[in-house]
């Protein structure tokens, strides 16, 4: 899962241009993780600052609108071994709804369940694709790559009571 997340990373930081290069090891982890709760807004304001204490000074006073905490606080309330499971795609049971969309981003598909014993039970939904070099990469629905797969699969996070409490590989999409 470590290829994983560089793979991740990678491609959002294609996606910025040359703003990216300018960035720390740690601030590309920062929005690796952090870009899930990031608008396009928000993405251009940070990458339009130009050192890095100003970087993490926006991120300490800026957060998702509505959250209690900050972008900072978003990530650094879990410990080192926590964020490097996060920033690896390292997805383990137990884990909030925050660190799955931190490690994996959005699901493709979200849906509610019933009949599970809590009070609340979603599936998160995640699509993911390896190319002919092994690297695995979590499929979205605008993406270029899909037709380099030579293989795909699926993950189904099973989510209650805000807490990831199964996954199930699938060798299929469905």
């Amino acid at each position: 899962m470590r290829t994983l997340a560089l793979v991740l990373a990678l491609g959002m930081l294609a996606g910025c241009g040359g703003k990216m290069k300018r960035l720390s090891s740690v601030e590309r982890d920062h929005f690796a993780a952090l870009q899930v709760y990031m608008n396009d807004d928000a993405e251009k304001e940070w990458l339009k600052l130009k050192t890095e204490p100003e970087r993490d000074a926006w991120l300490q006073a800026n957060g998702v609108p509505g959250a209690r905490e900050s972008f900072w606080e978003q990530f650094y309330q879990y410990d080192a071994e926590v964020r490097e499971a996060i920033l690896g795609g390292d997805v383990q049971l137990g884990w909030t709804e925050d660190k799955v969309f931190m490690a994996w981003g959005q699901p493709y598909e979200r849906r509610r369940l019933t009949g599970r014993p809590a009070s609340r039970s979603e599936l998160f939904v995640y699509r993911f694709e390896v190319d002919s070099d092994g690297v695995i990469r979590v499929w979205e629905p605008s993406s270029t790559t899909a037709y380099k797969a030579v293989r795909q699969y699926q993950m189904d996070v099973f989510i209650d009571d805000e807490r990831v409490t199964d996954m199930v590989r699938k060798d299929v999409w469905e």
